[in-house]
């Protein structure tokens, strides 16, 4: 079977997307083919200045697409809630396309406006308000999907820590980010059972980029003052890592690929996942586990506060 590229990317004219944290790495690379595939592309992003940047660049390359800059911190629930009250209200026909890509990596523990563990926060949390948030947008267009990124990094947690899950008592920096890739997945799972029970059309897949060279690990090595770390990452980045172009490639396949079942994980092809073109690949049973599924998704809604209008 030949490699899946963007060559094979469908014409997307019409359809309305949002990309998280796309103004760089994955989310930037991400957008761009969506916007050169013809798609109105939203770069839902922080900063409205690296935002508009990033803009401009796909802008100069997308000739059949639209791009504008929102923004969105993912981490902060009340910026979320502004951001899709906006966003729906200046698009009444829907969304096609939703990425949640936005995330931080290993990061020291830091807390969101709301009190939140950061990476939960943000990798976590904050998608799984906005989704539940844009729900009524994605039901309004038959067929729409969520695309959730998720990483390897999920193999390395047995489980999710209901006990603290918040890094309270005793926090480890990898610890918390595995955790809330692992939470990517749970999500995914309880997403998929519970759009397959009401008839929903909206789809839920996961994706990972397997090992790509993005500027993730070498901010949570800064942030932590750990030079030699940040030496290593550097290094390996330029010598073992796939570039964001192909790290993108499984995010995109998620989102475009016809016929894919709901709770489907894309990544890399290769034998350890971690570079090549993308196929379906398999997780952790701990990522498969739907007591735990259900339980983090009503520990979600009532940490956000939001609840899907099932």
């Amino acid at each position: 079977m030949p490699a899946w590229t963007t060559a094979n990317l469908p014409n997307l004219s019409g359809r309305s997307v949002i990309v998280t944290g796309s103004n760089s790495g994955l989310g930037f690379e991400t957008a761009k083919r969506l916007a050169e595939a013809g798609a109105s592309v939203t770069l839902a992003i922080r900063d409205l200045v690296k935002g508009e940047r990033a803009a401009e660049l796909i802008r100069s390359n997308a000739p059949k697409g639209t791009v504008q800059v929102d923004r969105l911190d993912v981490s902060d629930l009340d910026s979320v809630r502004n951001f899709a009250d906006s966003w729906s209200s200046r698009h009444p026909n829907g969304l096609d396309l939703l990425i949640n890509n936005a995330g931080i990596m290993a990061i020291p523990r830091r807390e969101s406006p709301q009190g939140i563990e950061m990476q939960l926060a943000t990798n976590h949390l904050g998608h799984f308000a906005l989704t539940g948030l844009l729900f009524p947008a994605l039901v309004a267009v038959p067929n729409s999907r969520v695309v959730t990124v998720s990483s390897l990094a999920h193999k390395m947690v047995k489980g999710f820590n209901f006990d603290d899950p918040m890094g309270a008592k005793k926090y480890r920096a990898w610890g918390a980010y595995r955790q809330s890739k692992l939470a990517n997945l749970l999500f995914t799972v309880e997403f998929s059972r519970r759009l397959e029970l009401g008839d929903y059309s909206v789809g839920a897949v996961a994706a990972h980029p397997g090992f790509s060279a993005t500027n993730l690990q070498g901010v949570s090595s800064k942030m932590r003052g750990n030079s030699i770390e940040y030496k290593v990452t550097e290094l390996m980045n330029r010598v073992v890592a796939q570039s964001a172009e192909m790290g993108a490639l499984p995010i995109l396949f998620a989102a475009t690929a016809p016929g894919l079942p709901n709770d489907s994980f894309i990544g890399p092809a290769d034998k350890w996942q971690t570079r090549g073109y993308p196929t379906i690949v398999d997780r952790n049973d701990s990522a498969k586990d739907a007591l735990q599924a259900r339980r983090l998704w009503d520990w979600s809604e009532e940490i956000t506060g939001v609840q899907f209008p099932f």
